[in-house]
């Protein structure tokens, strides 16, 4: 079985998914997103798997949220997705990606749906 854990190591329930995962003994590839951000293609492809809009996706308690003014309702999709790439931060995590489909891992448990 083929899982990817889009991951952040020092967000207890990005590592809680990844737990949960093992303890269902599964051992996913690890995107540490922060190190190494999916590309815009990618991250359109996992909204649309996860069927939500991007400004789902938004960590809207980061700084750069603020900073950017991305709680303006006229920032286009397509937009939204370009600054995620640039500020990979922004990203909500941790996102999975299973035979299943793709989840937003909150809460964790979230993620055992995909696989």
């Amino acid at each position: 079985m083929s899982v990817t854990i889009y991951h952040n190591p020092k967000c207890s329930t990005s590592r809680n998914a990844l737990a949960l995962l093992r303890e269902r003994g599964v051992e996913p590839k690890i995107v540490e997103y922060l190190k190494a951000p999916p590309s815009r293609t990618k991250l359109t492809s996992l909204i649309k798997a996860m069927g939500i809009k991007p400004r789902e996706l938004l960590r809207k308690k980061e700084a750069a949220y603020a900073d950017l003014k991305l709680a303006d309702p006229t920032w286009k999709d397509a937009d939204i997705i370009a600054k995620m790439v640039e500020y990979p931060i922004l990203i909500e995590r941790p996102i999975v990606e299973g035979p299943k489909g793709v989840r937003l891992g909150r809460p964790a448990e979230r993620v055992v749906e995909v696989l």
